[in-house]
């Protein structure tokens, strides 16, 4: 494994001054331990016969997938990976749907004490073999319909170092298979056994996109899972009872830590669907599995709320949550009124998991106000600074939204791997605060309102996208010279891309060039990030010292599609 890059100052001992402190304490303590086993924690430490998973299939058949049908098939993977070389602190990537293969691999890795790499499926091979090479992925594991991307040639390495894995299909010469390494180990064998890494020791290594530069590394530690389970206590109020349902990728964020380590933490029965999103299929399988607790991005719920299909009856939702962009006030009250509920709005980050929200659980709960994320959850706390100064401003101010790392025991970032610069960049001077990048206010009761992020991170349909991956692929095209890209309001997906491209002398900027240039970043990058636009211009606006004003770009999307 690559090493990680320096974290702003030392974590201290914090007192906890919001309600929830003992069970914060408590979760800590758990997850926190130099004794720590991921394995234990996710799996091995609940009831053998409860049941993990239920995975659904695009047919609405489905499979219940017990912790001890977890615990045997992991530990023979684990056991598969110490066979192939993979050692506590080696990363292992997967580029996999969402299934009962999937979770099998991820809870080898973690028994292994290994880390894991998620992989989204809709990257295009160059951005696949980015991660693997920042990883130093040892192997990588993907799904037969996948395997395609990680053949030599379209960026990826000739003689690449990592082995790679096939499953629900047949491997071709050099690939091993993900069902036939299970069988051939048994679940006892010694290297099949447990790790114990203790708290501190990386769990996931996360990519998130930025601005500038390549993506970076978000490592995750063990100790995470205390904020993890935190937040579907007190933000979803997940209870024993529930059927829940987190629809988010695991290749991302709110997937990855909501969908399945949050209810592996705290052994709650979570549905998985093996198929792509569509509205008529999300209500089925809401009506069809009785889901009571159910957790999207916003453009999901937009999607329902547009899609010719009727809300069907005999819904039983009692709890709706929503993260990853701002959530409408529309959206809200379409809820209420058609699924009897309204959907909670939540805020977080890939660096630090859920901190501010519209909590579902009885102690946190309060009316919800439209056009707000909430307030910060136990464990937490978050204020708006001044625009230039570290300092507080006055409520109903607008101003940069921070953590407040001190008096936020839960706060686990330990700082991007090998990029102390970029670290450096999210925390105050003297280490007080942690820098979201987001704009917003507070108001006199402490709730949050999202006004704007204050970079160029674009998030769509829940998905943030750094406009440098996309501009980048833009100007392999031997036609282009200059690539801007910006986020575009749009009412289903929140933002779309829109690309501004500056030609050589001569060239034509035709429809014909505008589909080649779509084509080459949905081949080259990610099948979902290519820019649904492409304006061809002359020149783009820039600081004297040669940086692209993008948010130039944006106001002035903005004004032509208000009319200005």
């Amino acid at each position: 494994m690559t090493g990680i890059g320096q974290s702003v100052g030392k974590r201290q001992e914090v007192s906890v001054p919001v309600s929830g402190s003992g069970r914060v304490r408590e979760l800590l303590s758990r997850f926190g331990s130099p004794e720590a086993c991921a394995a234990e924690l996710l799996c091995d430490g609940h009831p053998a016969d409860a049941v993990a998973f239920t995975v659904v299939e695009a047919d609405l058949t489905a499979r219940d997938l017990t912790f001890d049908e977890l615990r045997r098939d992991s530990a023979r993977f684990a056991a598969a990976l110490a066979g192939l070389g993979v050692a506590p602190g080696d990363a292992v990537a997967t580029l996999m749907g969402k299934s009962a293969d999937l979770l099998v691999a991820l809870l080898g890795i973690w028994r292994r004490g290994a880390v894991h790499v998620p992989l989204f499926t809709a990257f295009a091979p160059p951005a696949i073999a980015l991660r693997l090479e920042a990883s130093a992925a040892k192997a990588v594991v993907a799904d037969a319909d996948q395997r395609h991307k990680l053949a030599p040639g379209a960026g990826m390495p000739v003689d690449a170092p990592w082995q790679v894995v096939v499953a629900g299909g047949e491997p071709t010469e050099g690939e091993l298979s993900f069902d036939r390494l299970l069988a051939a180990y048994r679940g006892d064998e010694p290297e099949g056994r447990a790790v114990a890494l203790g708290g501190d020791a990386e769990l996931v290594r996360l990519f998130t996109s930025g601005t500038t530069g390549t993506p970076k590394g978000v490592p995750v530690p063990v100790r995470a899972l205390a904020s993890f389970q935190a937040y579907l206590e007190d933000g979803l109020d997940v209870r024993a009872d529930d059927v829940f349902w987190n629809a988010a990728d695991p290749g991302w964020g709110y997937g990855l830590y909501y969908a399945i380590l949050g209810p592996l933490a705290a052994g709650r029965r979570s549905l998985l669907l093996h198929a792509g999103f569509s509205p008529a299929l999300t209500w089925q399988v809401m009506r069809e599995f009785g889901v009571t607790n159910f957790a999207a991005a916003p453009t999901v719920y937009r999607s329902l709320r547009g899609a010719p299909e009727p809300v069907p009856d005999g819904l039983r939702l009692r709890a709706a949550s929503s993260a990853g962009e701002p959530l409408t006030p529309e959206v809200i009250s379409w809820a209420e009124q058609t699924l009897g509920v309204p959907v909670r709005d939540h805020y977080g980050q890939t660096e630090h998991g859920m901190v501010i929200a519209n909590g579902w659980a009885e102690a946190v709960r309060s009316l919800v106000r439209p056009g707000s994320m909430g307030r910060p959850l136990p464990g937490w706390s978050a204020e708006v600074l001044h625009e230039v100064r570290d300092e507080p401003v006055p409520a109903g101010t607008a101003g940069r939204v921070a953590i407040r790392v001190a008096d936020s025991p839960l706060m686990w970032f330990p700082g991007y791997a090998d990029a102390p610069e970029k670290t450096a960049e999210r925390f105050s001077p003297d280490g007080r605060w942690y820098l979201t990048g987001d704009a917003g206010t507070r108001d006199e009761d402490g709730y949050f309102s999202f006004s704007a992020r204050d970079d160029d991170v674009i998030i769509m349909a829940g998905y943030r996208i750094g406009p440098f991956e996309v501009e980048s692929v833009l100007l392999q095209h031997e036609l282009v010279v200059d690539a801007a890209v910006v986020g575009v309001p749009d009412a289903l997906r929140g933002e779309v891309i829109e690309a501004f491209v500056v030609l050589r002398t001569g060239a034509a900027g035709d429809d014909a060039l505008v589909k080649e240039l779509q084509q080459l970043v949905k081949s080259r990058f990610a099948a979902h990030a290519y820019p649904r636009t492409i304006h061809f211009t002359d020149g783009l606006p820039k600081t004297p010292s040669g940086k692209i004003q993008r948010f130039l770009l944006r106001n002035q999307r903005r004004d032509e599609l208000d009319g200005h």
